[in-house]
């Protein structure tokens, strides 16, 4: 069996949870089958980067496309990638980030982590926002097999794309090796960052609408001030990071929030030490791999009830209605306040991430691969 692995979107650095899961999955599928041959079709910044799997764990084709570019992204994945693929003698291409080649005589397993452009579509705005209107519904209706992270996902595909569900695999996501660096010290990161003595309360996340980051400002602002927690809201910035502000700034609790952009692995490491608890609203998610990461490192959670977080958090942490502030507020209070239930929480989130590995995740990813080339799966 030879599989090609389609990461033509990953730009280094750039590419947030998708680019997580390719570097984890990639590592534990060559452990999982090292008697299949794999070979990455990769853009140019991967290509240059030199810093991944590809190119070191397996060997890499660069597609001559710069995937920052949208029309050259799809180019490559369209045009040039079926060409390579052909070249190279790969059985079956999976595309790991929901869109994928139409043709190519070769079998396609696409892995499709959400649908948000159809449940949110401010979340894509203008050309990317119909990109993917085209494309994904495209590389799902051509693909042999469709992997999703979740069962909320799988829903998602029956009911707005009409995938027959027999086509669709759910395949749970990992949680891999935790700690990127050594953490910058307590002292020396609260005073970097403004911390003071207070409570942390931590909510990792991208400034977009649906993460819901605007109903936890409202939710902390019904706090009272002599108990509020201080909250602390890493994630890359966006145009709607001035609508958080705003609303902070309207509830006067503008000095109880940091807002921060992607920070450095060493403040991450450490605001993952200090947090006292974390929160995450968010409105739609196809898997929502930071709720993990918070239960593997022993931080209670409370999670929003909406699409796939309940099938990821299980009885692990506390949920809530995203759309009721005075319930997340309540959450947030019991999760600071009530140590016998945060404790219980601690205990069950650890637990509750050694349900999902990336073996598993591996193993489950090459089931699928023999269900797209007709293939018998040995039994477990």
């Amino acid at each position: 069996m030879h599989i090609g692995l389609n990461l033509i979107f990953l730009v280094p650095g750039e590419t947030g949870g998708m680019e997580v899961a390719a570097r984890e999955l990639i590592p534990a599928l060559l452990e999982a089958a090292p008697d299949v041959h794999f070979t990455a079709f990769v853009n140019r910044e991967a290509a240059a980067a030199k810093d991944g799997p590809w190119g070191e764990l397996l060997p890499a084709v660069t597609v001559p496309v710069n995937a920052r570019n949208r029309v050259q992204w799809v180019r490559g994945e369209q045009l040039l990638l079926p060409r390579l693929a052909a070249r190279a003698g790969v059985d079956l291409v999976h595309s790991l980030a929901s869109t994928a080649p139409a043709r190519g005589r070769f079998r396609r397993v696409v892995t499709v982590h959400d649908l948000i452009y159809a449940r949110f579509p401010e979340a894509h705005a203008g050309m990317r926002d119909l990109g993917m209107r085209v494309l994904v519904p495209l590389a799902v209706r051509r693909s042999d097999r469709v992997i999703v992270d979740s069962d909320s996902t799988r829903h998602d595909l029956v009911e707005l794309l009409g995938t027959p569900a027999e086509r669709i695999d759910v395949v749970p996501l990992g949680i891999g090796a935790l700690e990127r660096s050594e953490p910058l010290p307590e002292r020396e990161l609260r005073m970097r960052l403004g911390l003071g003595e207070r409570s942390v309360v931590l909510s990792l996340s991208a400034k977009r609408p649906h993460k819901n980051l605007i109903a936890l400002i409202g939710a902390l602002a019904r706090i009272p001030a002599a108990r509020r927690p201080l909250l602390v809201l890493p994630g890359y910035v966006t145009t709607h990071e001035a609508d958080l502000r705003e609303r902070a700034s309207a509830l006067d609790v503008e000095d109880d929030i940091r807002f921060l952009g992607w920070v450095p692995d060493e403040e991450l490491e450490g605001l993952w030490q200090v947090a006292d608890a974390f929160i995450y609203p968010s409105l739609y998610e196809g898997f929502g791999l930071p709720v993990l990461e918070a239960m593997a490192r022993g931080v209670p959670v409370a999670c929003s009830k909406a699409s796939s977080l309940p099938e990821v958090a299980g009885d692990a942490a506390l949920i809530f209605d995203p759309n009721d502030e005075s319930a997340i507020a309540a959450a947030l209070e019991r999760l600071l306040t009530d140590t016998v239930e945060a404790g219980r929480l601690r205990e069950r989130g650890l637990k509750r991430t050694q349900l999902f590995t990336w073996e598993r995740t591996a193993r489950m990813t090459l089931e699928s691969y023999r269900r797209a080339l007709r293939l018998e799966i040995p039994s477990a």
